[in-house]
C-alpha cells in the first residue's frame, strides 16, 4: 500500500513538473499572500524494523516580502508508526501523531515559470505517542504526549499553483521516544499567490 502512495505522488510530480517547465518562460503577477495546502507521506527516521510511514497533512499561509522570499507558518499534522518486530511475532514500539506549528521561510530561485525553492523553519512540535508491547495480543498500551521544540529544513519547486517539497523534520527527544526525527514529501496546491499572465 504505500509503494502504490509513493509511486503515485512520483508519477504525479513527473506530470506537473513536465508541464510546468513547457511554460517556464511566462510572466508572473507578484501578488504577496497565498496559502499552501498540501498532502503526502511521512517516513520516521531511526524508528526500528517495525516502523512504518503514514500519512501527513498541512496548511501553511504565507505572506512574500519580495517575489523571492516568503514566510510563513506551518501547520502540520502527521501520523506513523515506530517499533522493532521481535521474533517476527512480537511488536514494541508506538503509533504517533505529530502536529507542529512552525515558521517558515522559503528563498526561491527563480520568478519564471518553475521556480525552485530552498526553506527551513523552527517551532513547536507536538508528540503523541500510543505506546504498545504485543505478542498475540495486547499486553500494554499507554497514550503519552509531550512537546518539543525542533526544526525544519526543505526543498522543492512550484510550478504554477502546483507544489512539490521533501522536508525533513528534526523533533527533540520525548521521554517515551528518543527518535521523533521523520522525512515528509508533500504534493500541493497555492491558494493566491503569484499567477502566470494570459498574455
Amino acid at each position: 500500500m504505500k509503494y502504490n502512495l509513493k509511486n503515485g505522488l512520483f508519477a504525479l510530480a513527473c506530470l506537473l513538473s513536465t508541464t510546468a517547465i513547457a511554460q517556464d518562460e511566462k510572466e508572473r503577477t507578484f501578488k504577496p499572500f497565498k496559502v499552501d495546502l498540501s498532502i503526502g507521506y511521512a517516513l520516521p527516521l531511526g524508528g526500528g524494523t517495525g516502523s512504518r510511514g503514514g500519512i501527513l497533512f498541512v496548511v501553511e499561509p504565507k505572506y512574500a516580502l519580495a517575489d523571492q522570499f516568503a514566510l510563513g507558518l506551518r501547520l502540520e499534522g502527521a501520523a506513523m508508526a515506530r517499533g522493532v518486530i521481535v521474533n517476527n511475532t512480537e511488536f514494541e514500539g508506538d503509533v504517533q501523531v505529530n502536529g507542529s506549528y512552525l515558521l517558515t521561510g522559503d528563498y526561491y530561485l527563480s520568478n519564471k515559470g518553475f521556480r525552485p525553492f530552498l526553506g527551513a523553519g523552527a517551532g513547536i512540535f507536538t508528540v503523541a505517542g500510543a505506546y504498545v508491547s504485543a505478542g498475540t495480543q495486547v499486553e500494554e498500551a499507554d497514550i503519552l504526549t509531550d512537546s518539543k521544540f525542533g526544526g525544519m529544513l526543505r526543498a522543492g519547486f512550484e510550478a504554477g499553483h502546483f507544489r512539490l517539497g521533501v522536508e525533513y523534520n528534526m523533533v527533540g527527544k520525548t521521554d517515551f521516544s528518543l527518535k521523533n526525527n521523520y522525512l515528509g514529501v508533500k504534493l500541493g496546491i497555492c491558494i493566491g499567490g503569484g499567477r502566470y499572465n494570459k498574455d
